[in-house]
């Protein structure tokens, strides 16, 4: 479970979204505090966040004093254990992910299995995988596949950065205040509702034909994926764990750190693995329009002299690419959210 860091005092206090007992503490102390902090509650007449108190439903220290057992001496802290559920063993925590590792080597394997067997009986026009593995061989012998790879993936990593590096304090700012949510929404939505393709020809007429159209597109596409999911993950945030965070004196700063951004980050990381999606999509289609380099560019070339194995190659390392990426966020959001229960 996740260790709460000591700040020093006990006069502020956060939430989490899971029943907790309050560990390492006196327990006479801990339902002091929850009995005055439900009974603060009635009196302001919030019925329901005083159940939540004293149920335990959404309680525990976010600053305070005590004396964990687990964290390493001068550093004290507090550390929320689940009373019900008790944490399994490493070995089956490990299985399903094998187990999802071997379903998708035998899927990649029977889809190059059915590929082949398309080419071979059912006389489809399309490359066999032996050949396009002959010619992806060439292309990185030749350095070609390598420089294309690299000259794509730059304007996506570029674009995705400037556009989740935006994204997330604006949709942050639209979803905890009301004013800037009025003001900024909607030109959120207007572009939203224009794909980021048809801005390539504008982009290009106004910045020419250099690397700053192509990283604007992607940015903007990004942009206007990870917004929208960062604002609604503010603005589903339980209600209750706000309001027992206020009962228990913390102020906005200390909601915000504690509650809001923990519980928005599962919104934010989906948001950014589907903007990373439509920046790969962006990025070729800018390619196939104005470039000298990239994946993009060599599928282009590649259709003027029918060239389907150069095709097939860099739609695979595309999709290659994307898939590597998407994994690294998928793992990232797993490492920042252990505290939330999956099937």
């Amino acid at each position: 479970m996740r260790r709460v860091n000591n700040l020093g005092g006990p006069a502020r206090y956060g939430v989490t979204g899971h029943g907790a007992e309050i560990a390492s503490l006196p327990r006479r102390l801990c339902d002091g505090w929850k009995s005055a902090a439900g009974r603060d509650a009635e009196r302001r007449g919030d019925v329901s966040t005083a159940n939540a108190i004293r149920n335990g439903a959404a309680i525990v220290l976010v600053a305070g004093r005590g004396d964990d057992t687990s964290s390493p001496p001068g550093r004290g802290g507090v550390v929320s254990k689940s009373a019900e559920a008790p944490a399994a063993p490493e070995s089956s925590r490990q299985r399903p992910g094998r187990r999802q590792l071997m379903l998708n080597a035998a899927a990649v394997c029977g889809g190059i299995v059915l590929w082949g067997a398309a080419v071979s009986f059912a006389r489809v026009g399309l490359p066999s995988p032996g050949q396009v593995l002959a010619r992806a061989i060439e292309l990185v012998r030749s350095g070609q596949l390598l420089a294309d790879l690299v000259a794509s993936l730059s304007r996506v990593l570029a674009g995705f950065a400037l556009g989740v590096a935006l994204a997330i304090p604006v949709g942050f700012l639209m979803g905890w205040y009301s004013t800037a949510r009025g003001l900024i929404e909607p030109f959120v939505q207007f572009f939203r509702m224009i794909p980021p393709l048809a801005v390539i020809p504008l982009a290009i007429v106004t910045m020419g034909i250099g690397e700053t159209p192509k990283v604007f597109v992607i940015f903007l596409a990004v942009f206007l994926s990870s917004v929208i999911a960062t604002f609604q993950g503010v603005v589903s945030v339980d209600k209750t764990l706000i309001n027992a965070a206020r009962v228990l004196g913390a102020k906005d700063g200390t909601i915000f750190r504690r509650v809001i951004v923990p519980a928005s980050t599962p919104f934010i990381l989906v948001g950014m693995r589907i903007g990373l999606g439509s920046a790969w999509a962006t990025v070729v289609a800018a390619e196939l329009i104005a470039a000298q380099s990239g994946l993009g560019f060599r599928m282009q070339q590649a259709e003027l002299y029918y060239d389907l194995a150069t095709i097939f190659v860099s739609l695979i390392t595309i999709g290659i690419l994307g898939l590597a990426m998407d994994r690294l966020l998928l793992a990232l959001e797993m490492r920042l959210t252990q505290w939330q229960e999956r099937m």
